[in-house]
């Protein structure tokens, strides 16, 4: 009887076992085609996210001012060359290069047992008057303005319930430091005039107790309704997204929120996105593709934007002096040299906890302002040329390849280039069949552009002046009379430009 069993039990094992297989492969390939189906899903998506032509109100934009403000601006500490914003993370995180100096400042200066939160309360925002701010930004020649939201300590510029929620405290301005919405605030100043308000939003926030213990929760009950409660609010005309790189996009569920931002919400028609919405995105999906302290991309195929602080920060930090941040000068010349190769600039501030815009960065505004005031036809509205800039003679060398934190000396490229270096002699724009050419330094007698044929009946004149400038056809090149000015007189300081009305 043994005898019989044991074959029979060794079958009816085999059979369980050959069905649990078949049951295990058959399970498994449900999975993979689920799972092959959400990749399909999300592949679509992505593609639909990234055919949206970026509309043209930025792209004719060029230039836009950033803004780091929060409890961060209360310590207003960093090492020079790093950045303000990152306060909290340099003081608790022995790993961060910048620990070593900030946690010994901020023993010293607040105590040990002094927590970042602790800052809020003198985040106080008592001399903040969104009309002067905004005033300021229109004389600077923007056309648009992007203010941080929250950034990755995950503050609240605006009545979140979310952060409320999710910290177990107040975090947002409007129950905490300022007591007001400063996002609303601004938003309302700003839209008196012709500027553009957007909203910089991070993703991620370093110690969300959500975001720390299951980060799909934190993408669910935080971050999506987060996201579309401050568009449905404020409505901006840019996104600048940030604090992607922990997670793919998957995870963040990026384009579940930009779809519903593209077809459901109040701003679709008008809202820009950037390239920040996922682990290994940038410079493959989004709106626009971002380079940070660098100098751009070095063509238009894909609209694009350098954004940098003034000095080394983002955020106001009281230990940069003067010489830390860059002149007038160096930032129309990154402008114009930025523009000229098809991106935008967007050129941040940092605001003081008490609410003002340091007066050296209000100086720096009205100064590209003034420039802008002679030029911006160069500027607004262009495109790029079949070149984009002509060299002197020596070697060519583009300064400042790379995304991120890469040397980008616009002085030696457009006016003091090295010793057998060449520097940009002039960088082009166009608008139309009339060509602009930008010089850095002020040409000698004669203006040679190469390589273009002036139309017949074509005008040559330089802006800021109302007469009309000779000028020869030489071959493929246009010769243009350069007139002697007493220097006091010049319509501009730092680059000026010359229009030739109509090129074949």
């Amino acid at each position: 009887m043994l005898y019989r069993v044991a074959p029979f039990l060794s079958v009816t094992l085999s059979v369980v076992c050959l069905f649990s297989v078949a049951r295990a492969q058959q399970t498994e390939s449900v999975e993979t085609k689920a799972e092959f189906t959400k990749q399909e899903r999300e592949a679509a998506a992505w593609q639909a996210i990234d055919a949206r032509p970026t509309p043209a109100w930025w792209r004719d934009a060029k230039f836009g001012i950033f803004i780091h403000w929060g409890p961060y601006s209360v310590p207003a500490f960093s090492e020079v060359g790093r950045y303000s914003e990152w306060y909290w993370m340099d003081l608790v995180n022995p790993k961060r290069r910048s620990h070593p100096f900030v946690k010994p400042f901020h023993d010293r200066v607040y105590g040990e047992n002094f927590t970042y939160p602790d800052f809020v309360p003198m985040f106080t925002c008592e001399l903040f008057d969104a009309d002067q701010w905004a005033k300021s930004f229109e004389e600077s020649g923007a056309k648009y303005v992007v203010l941080t939201s929250k950034h990755h300590d995950g503050y609240c510029l605006w009545p979140s319930k979310e952060s409320d929620l999710a910290w177990g405290r107040p975090w947002c301005s409007t129950n905490s430091g300022p007591g007001r919405d400063l996002v609303g605030e601004l938003t309302t100043a700003v839209r008196k005039t012709d500027v553009k308000m957007g909203l910089y939003y991070s993703i991620y926030e370093w110690f969300n107790p959500l975001y720390t213990a299951d980060v799909d929760l934190f993408v669910e009950k935080h971050l999506i309704p987060q996201f579309k409660d401050m568009v449905n609010q404020y409505q901006p005309a840019v996104i600048f997204t940030d604090g992607e790189w922990d997670h793919p996009a998957e995870t963040w569920r990026s384009s579940e929120m930009l779809t519903w931002l593209f077809n459901e919400s109040p701003c679709k028609d008008e809202v820009v996105i950037n390239d920040r919405w996922g682990k290994g995105d940038r410079h493959k999906h989004g709106g626009y593709y971002t380079t940070e302290y660098g100098a751009g991309l070095p063509n238009a195929d894909n609209a694009w934007e350098e954004n940098r602080g003034m000095a080394h920060s983002f955020g106001y930090s009281r230990t940069e002096r003067f010489e830390d941040y860059n002149s007038s000068e160096s930032l129309v010349l990154m402008l114009i040299d930025i523009v000229s190769r098809g991106g935008n600039f967007l050129l941040d501030i940092g605001p003081t906890a008490d609410g003002r815009i340091p007066p050296l960065m209000e100086e720096r505004l009205a100064e590209i302002g003034d420039w802008l005031d002679v030029n911006g036809e160069a500027i607004y509205g262009t495109t790029t040329h079949q070149k984009t800039c002509q060299w002197t003679a020596g070697i060519q060398e583009e300064l400042g390849k790379g995304n991120y934190r890469v040397q980008y000396d616009v002085n030696k490229l457009l006016k003091n280039p090295d010793q057998g270096k060449a520097r940009k002699e002039a960088v082009f724009t166009r608008k139309g069949k009339a060509l602009y050419a930008i010089c850095g330094l002020f040409p000698d007698e004669t203006l040679t552009i190469q390589d273009v044929t002036a139309s017949q009946d074509a005008v040559v004149t330089m802006l800021g002046r109302d007469e009309e400038l000779s000028w020869r056809q030489v071959g493929s090149d246009v010769v243009i009379n350069i007139p002697s000015m007493n220097p006091s007189k010049m319509p501009c300081e730092f680059a000026w430009t010359f229009k030739i009305s109509s090129i074949e």
